[in-house]
């Protein structure tokens, strides 16, 4: 091999050398190409790819600040990889190697960006009468390469002498090139007919119909090229999964597929993150020319350490470490801690705020109060649950770690009889609350099932209600209790129902960060009820604390 012949061997070259840090799964990948270099299956000519590489760097003129009007400057680890892409060529046929690409690159590396200007070169001196797909599960996301390739034809034919656009089709009219969208939206998937793929975040895929559909619309074609781009993700055992389980047992060459390119920027383990920055590179290959941002990484790396919806989103979207779909929500040492015990006499004559987790035939129910004294940063939570007697002889619920006859022997719980919790019972709880130590609720939050029986006992009581949907709505309530118990803000007077709860219950978090508290899969006695009901009551906090603050200080 001659030292940087090409960008292929420049770019391996320069890991080899320590110039570029690069995870095993890229670097194995570029040591079995430099191998193929020499087999005789194959030819390596870069005429094509050099000269998209070229246009692309003269004419391709993107659109986002700091780079706006700016021509692309392809990096090196994408030149290599546009070069890869179109120069390896079979012997017997002179056709082009490769017809799939998989490129997994954490996000803000510049994926869209340089697809866009593929795309563009192909509208503009491309072959004509091609149909080019932009594909992803939902539009928005397909919407994203499509429009800067579209806004990259603009600038560069702003008169569209050649091309034009409107909102559902980009198109060079003298070659008749074509360039279109298609999501899970989409309401006819057949009949196209496409030479080339780009399939954009396929990590949203629970399965392969977006994918099947553009692999059935390039059939006619002895070259197409089905580029599939993408981020880590949250969905278990969906199409990107299996696709990289494919892709790297290819590279570890378990499984054969000569046409099959899989360009995987990873981590090599989590623990590399947090204690060395040096290897972010390995997911992040555009970080050292200054396309992600190194000051804004290092912000979000401090903000996970002490949040782990954050840190469960950023190990996937930005070093592409995958994450189960749901994990434990807190460490046993988040939650257990030392703190003095408090009586409710201390509170008589205040205000709370109420939260409940209503149910009727399977689950617990759980009610709780929110209290604080002036000039204290504590929040005193006393609580309360019910259950059905029937549960008491569950073994699942006993080896899941239940021990509702203790608790209710402790006065933490109450066991109902027959097959349904009586619901007004739980809003006759905060009445005695009332009747016994004179603390009414300024605000309790509900869920809307089984409520109405709960919200007109608590009407009859004069006490206000808000109902509050649970879901991604409650993420930043559920990030707030995490921090306080954390911080040790959290007295739940060492509740033992709680602690279970909230041993049981994890966090589930989606592409944008938000996070959700359910259940373990597969673990369904393991209840979170108390966990739950933490969280309604600290959005009820969040809506209503300045009114809460005022009446604790008055």
């Amino acid at each position: 091999m001659i030292p940087y012949q090409n960008y292929l061997t420049q770019y391996y070259g320069m890991i080899l050398n320590g110039e570029i840090i690069a995870g095993y799964w890229i670097k194995k990948e570029l040591e079995n190409l430099i191998e193929d270099l020499k087999d005789s299956r194959y030819i390596y000519d870069t005429t094509e790819a050099h000269e998209r590489i070229r246009f692309q760097e003269e004419n391709c003129l993107q659109s986002k600040a700091p780079y706006y009007m700016e021509p692309i400057k392809l990096m090196i680890w994408q030149k290599a990889f546009w070069e890869v892409v179109y120069s390896f060529k079979m012997a017997d046929t002179g056709l082009r190697r490769f017809t799939e690409v998989l490129l997994e690159i954490a996000r803000k590396n510049g994926k869209s960006t340089m697809f866009a200007a593929d795309g563009n070169t192909d509208l503009f001196v491309g072959e004509g009468g091609v149909g080019i797909c932009c594909a992803s599960n939902d539009d928005r996301q397909a919407k994203l390469i499509w429009s800067e390739l579209g806004g990259m034809r603009q600038r560069l034919d702003p008169q569209k002498v050649m091309t034009s656009q409107n909102l559902v089709l980009i198109k060079n009219n003298l070659k008749n090139i074509e360039v279109v969208r298609l999501s899970s939206k989409t309401q006819n998937k057949d009949g196209f007919n496409f030479k080339k793929v780009y399939l954009d975040e396929s990590h949203d895929m629970p399965d392969d119909e977006i994918a099947e559909a553009c692999w059935r619309a390039m059939s006619t074609h002895d070259e197409p090229l089905f580029l599939n781009c993408t981020t880590q993700g949250f969905i278990t055992d969906g199409y990107l999964d299996k696709k990289i389980e494919t892709a790297k047992a290819i590279i570890n060459k378990e499984r054969e597929d000569i046409h099959f390119l899989a360009w995987i920027y990873e981590q090599d383990n989590e623990q590399e993150i947090w204690q060395d920055e040096t290897t972010w590179e390995k997911s992040n290959p555009s970080i050292r020319y200054g396309v992600k941002k190194i000051a804004k990484l290092k912000r979000d790396i401090e903000t996970a350490k002490h949040d782990k919806a954050a840190r469960i989103h950023l190990l996937t979207k930005d070093f592409n470490i995958k994450q189960n779909n749901a994990q434990a929500w807190l460490m046993n040492e988040d939650y257990c801690y030392e703190i003095e015990p408090f009586k409710l006499e201390e509170f008589r004559g205040s205000f709370c705020l109420g939260a409940v987790d209503l149910a009727a035939t399977t689950d617990m129910v759980s009610a709780r109060i929110f209290l604080m004294k002036p000039n204290d940063k504590i929040k005193y939570i006393h609580q309360h649950y019910w259950i059905l007697e029937k549960k008491l002889t569950d073994s699942n619920d006993k080896e899941a770690g239940a021990e509702y006859q203790e608790w209710a022997k402790r006065g933490l719980l109450t066991i109902h009889e027959g097959n349904e919790i009586d619901i007004s019972k739980v809003a006759d709880w905060f009445y005695q609350l009332y009747k016994d130590y004179n603390i009414k609720p300024y605000m309790t939050g509900y869920d809307q099932r089984f409520s109405k029986t709960f919200t007109d006992r608590m009407n009859e009581y004069n006490f206000e209600v808000d109902m509050i949907l649970q879901g991604k709505v409650l993420s930043n309530a559920m990030k707030f209790v995490e921090a306080d118990l954390k911080d040790k803000l959290i007295n739940y007077n060492k509740n033992e129902i709680d602690k279970w709860c909230l041993g049981n219950a994890a966090m589930e978090v989606d592409n944008i960060g938000n996070a959700m508290c359910v259940k373990v899969k597969n673990q369904a006695s393991k209840r979170i009820d108390g966990a739950i009901t933490y969280i309604i009551l600290y959005e009820v906090y969040r809506r209503y604390r300045s009114e809460f603050h005022k009446l604790i200080n008055r």
